[in-house]
C-alpha cells in the first residue's frame, strides 16, 4: 500500500515508517518537525526510494489537499499530536489547535481525496488514539474495552477524545471508511526524553534524581513501541471499517515498579561505583488530575485480528535500555531543547 503517515517523524509514527518500508509499503511522511520529531529517527527508511517526506502541519488544510492530490495514497495513519500530559497542563492551547483542528483538517482533506477519486472501497483512515480518554481505573476494575464510556481528565486526553468523536462523526454522517485504535503507554528506541522512561534511563546515567510522581502508585500497562507498530499496521490493513481496537502490551506496572526495573537493569549494564541507580530515586509533587491506572483489555484485537503483543516489559526495557547506552548521539542533542529535563504541568 502508498501509507500517508502523520506524525511519522516522532516516536510512535517513526517506529511504523520503519517498519512499513521493511515490510515494502510505500511511505509518505508528514510531519511538522516539532520539538518532539526528529528526521534522524526516519534516517534508514529515508534512503528507500518508496519513502518521500512532506514538511507539512497538519493545521495547514490548503497544504494537506496538495499533499493528497499529489501522492495518492490508499490509506492515511493518522498519529500527529501533541501527547505529553503535563505540556498539556501548563499549555492546552496548542493540544486544542493540533489534536482538534488538525484531526479536523485530516479528516476533510481525506474525505475531499475519497471523494474525488470515487470512493475506492479499500481507501481506509486509521486514527491513532490512546487509552487516556477512557480516564481512571480503580485497582479491581476490569481493563478498557472498546465500548467504554469517555471520561477523560487531563486537556490532553480530552483534545484526544474530541479527535475520536470527529473520526467516528465522519464516518457516520459521511461514510469515509475510518479504522481506530487507542493504545497504552508505549516505550522503546527513540522515545523523546520527556516522558518517564527516557527521564528516568538519562537521569540516572547523568548521576541526577530519579522523579517519581506522588507516591509510584499509578499504574500503566507498558506496550513495546514495535510491537505496537506491528499492530497498526495489521489494523489498516484488515480491520473492519468503522471499528476500534484497542491496543495493550498486557504488562501492567506501577511507575515505582518501572523505575525499579529500569535501575536493576542499569545496574547490570552499566554499573555505578558504589550503591544502586535506586539510590537515586526521588519522590516529586504529583501531577494534578493524575489517573490512577490504565488497564487494556485485548480481546478484541486478539479474536478478530489475531494479534499479542511480543515482548514483556521486562524484555522491552532490556531492549530500551540497551538501545539508549548505544544512542548517546541521538539524544544528547535533545537534552540542550528548551524545557527537556524541566518538570513541566504543576503551574495550576
Amino acid at each position: 500500500m502508498k501509507l500517508l503517515i502523520t506524525g511519522g517523524a516522532g516516536f510512535i509514527g517513526s517506529a511504523v515508517v520503519r517498519l512499513a518500508i521493511s515490510r515494502g509499503h510505500q511511505v509518505v511522511n508528514v510531519d511538522a518537525l516539532t520539538y518532539a520529531a526528529s528526521l534522524d529517527n526516519v534516517a534508514k527508511a529515508a534512503q528507500s526510494p518508496a519513502y518521500a517526506f512532506e514538511h507539512v502541519n497538519i493545521r495547514d488544510r490548503a497544504a494537506l489537499e496538495t499533499v493528497f492530490a499529489t501522492h495518492r495514497p490508499d490509506a492515511v495513519m493518522h498519529l500527529a499530536a501533541e501527547s505529553h500530559v503535563d505540556r498539556s497542563i501548563d499549555g492546552p492551547g496548542e493540544f486544542i489547535e493540533t489534536n482538534i483542528t488538525g484531526t479536523f483538517n485530516m479528516l476533510e482533506a481525506a474525505r475531499r481525496y475519497w471523494q474525488t477519486e470515487g470512493r475506492p472501497e479499500n481507501f481506509r483512515f486509521h486514527h491513532i488514539s490512546t487509552d487516556e480518554v477512557f480516564g481512571s481505573l480503580s485497582p479491581l476494575d476490569d481493563g478498557f474495552t472498546e465500548s467504554t464510556p469517555y471520561d477523560p481528565r487531563s486537556p490532553y486526553s480530552a483534545s484526544k477524545a474530541a479527535s475520536d468523536h470527529l473520526v467516528r462523526a465522519w464516518h457516520e454522517t459521511y461514510g469515509l471508511p475510518v479504522v481506530l485504535t487507542n493504545c497504552s503507554n508505549n516505550y522503546g528506541p527513540y522515545h523523546f526524553p520527556e516522558k518517564l522512561i527516557p527521564v528516568i534511563i538519562l537521569n540516572a546515567l547523568a548521576g541526577k534524581p530519579l522523579p517519581i510522581y506522588g507516591d509510584g502508585s499509578n499504574v500503566r500497562d507498558w506496550l513495546y513501541v514495535e510491537d505496537h507498530a506491528d499492530a497498526l499496521l495489521l489494523v489498516v490493513e484488515k480491520g473492519a471499517v468503522g471499528r476500534s481496537y484497542n491496543i495493550g502490551g498486557e504488562n501492567e506496572r506501577s511507575n515505582l515498579q518501572l523505575v525499579q526495573t529500569l535501575c536493576a537493569i542499569l545496574d547490570r549494564k552499566r554499573s555505578k561505583p558504589d550503591g544502586s541507580y535506586a539510590d537515586q530515586i526521588v519522590f516529586v509533587t504529583d501531577r494534578p488530575g493524575h489517573d490512577a491506572r490504565y488497564a487494556i483489555d485485548p480481546t478484541r484485537i486478539a479474536t478478530e485480528l489475531g494479534w499479542r503483543p511480543s515482548v514483556t516489559v521486562e524484555e522491552g526495557l532490556e531492549r530500551t535500555v540497551e538501545w539508549y547506552l548505544a544512542n548517546e548521539a541521538w539524544w544528547s542533542r535533545l537534552l540542550a531543547q528548551k524545557d527537556v529535563g524541566k518538570r513541566l504541568g504543576v503551574s495550576v
